[in-house]
């Protein structure tokens, strides 16, 4: 049994369906927090099979189109009805994707990253270091990297730098996971995403936000300039990485030492990998293949780096390649027609935007 916490988010949807997919019985976590739209939240987990009626905090619901899925709402700084669930089910794997997203909104609500990143993720490693969990795959950030700028990034390196307290928490979760590795014997696997994109994605990231302003003919707010890297990595590329870390749960390295401590892995069964797509793309030609994917040109406003952003991010994956045989691959071209396609799907998008494409809309996203 398998639990994923964010299953009504981004990656959390995807891992579930996949792993369903492949055989997997999973419960599917989530708060549903209003951070962004809850209706795609919804949608996503009426997607699964989640009647939203059936919704109630801390009551299991059952999936009406797959007999392997259960989903509860549980906030996790709910630390006895998290017990509890633990106690139940008797997960032998954790998948910890809920977390408090988005760099710029640290800065606006800080307490809401300690609660939930923090706070919330000491309750899972207590929960699974009391019933004998045997591996905890965790989402960490490449926003640790922080104020590195030696490309490619590297889980080699030292990240003592963050620029934005989500950076800070995600640090903060590797730290913690490694304590409990090395005290309580629990696999820990940290998995730092990069630009994570593709169907269902979240309404506050760049490819969302640039589609959704182009279609309306609205301008699009384009940060440092357009001077910004990022590797921007496909939701199924991403899926792909968290099934073979999962499978594969670290048993410690027996040639690290404190000498010359490598950040990334220990003598206790803890690891850290890059998912990331290993070839950057720039944020013009970004909004570039946008434009071409909808035959529409954007109207630019050119605006200073946002605090907490970096300009450039680039994984080096090789550890990923080198211990699960894998790399990301997916061409960005490919993996934004992807998106595109969804989108005009889920909004029932039609060129003049008249008052049937409302309707569809409203009717898609309740």
């Amino acid at each position: 049994m398998i639990l994923i916490t964010g299953t009504a988010g981004f990656i959390g949807f995807h891992l579930s369906q996949r792993l369903l997919r492949d055989g997997e019985e999973v419960v599917g976590l989530d708060v549903i927090n209003d951070y962004y739209d809850i209706n795609v939240k919804y949608s996503r987990l009426a997607e699964a099979g989640i009647d939203k009626n059936e919704i109630e905090y801390g009551k299991l619901v059952q999936s009406t189109t797959q007999p392997g899925y259960r989903f509860i709402k549980l906030d996790l700084t709910d630390r006895e009805s998290l017990n509890q669930l633990f106690e139940a089910e008797k997960f032998a794997t954790v998948v910890n994707l809920a977390a408090q997203a988005g760099v710029r909104y640290s800065l606006i609500n800080p307490q809401a990253y300690i609660d939930s990143n923090i706070i919330g993720f000491t309750n899972i490693l207590e929960a699974c270091r009391h019933h004998v969990v045997k591996h905890l795959a965790y989402a960490s950030s490449s926003s640790v990297y922080g104020l590195n700028e030696k490309m490619p990034l590297s889980t080699g390196d030292n990240v003592d730098h963050p620029i934005s307290l989500y950076a800070a928490s995600k640090k903060s979760n590797e730290l913690m996971a490694h304590t409990y590795s090395h005290l309580f014997g629990l696999a820990t696997t940290g998995l730092r995403f990069f630009t994570v994109y593709g169907p269902w994605g979240r309404p506050d990231m760049a490819l969302f936000l640039f589609t959704e302003a182009i279609l309306k003919g609205e301008p699009i707010k384009v940060f440092n300039h357009g001077n910004m890297v990022r590797d921007f990595t496909y939701v199924d590329d991403i899926v792909e990485g968290i099934k073979r870390v999962i499978e594969n749960p670290p048993k410690g390295n027996p040639e690290w030492t404190g000498e010359s401590p490598d950040p990334s892995t220990s003598k206790a069964p803890y690891k850290v990998y890059n998912i990331g797509n290993n070839d950057p793309v720039t944020l013009m030609d970004f909004i570039l293949a946008i434009e071409e994917e909808l035959g529409q040109k954007a109207e630019k406003n050119m605006m200073d780096l946002q605090p907490g952003d970096v300009p450039a991010t680039y994984a080096d994956v090789q550890d990923l390649m080198d211990d699960l045989g894998y790399k990301p691959e997916t061409h960005i071209r490919h993996g934004i027609r992807n998106f595109l396609d969804w989108y005009r799907e889920y909004y029932g998008y039609v060129t003049d935007q008249g008052a049937d494409a409302g309707a569809i809309t409203d009717q898609k996203k309740q």
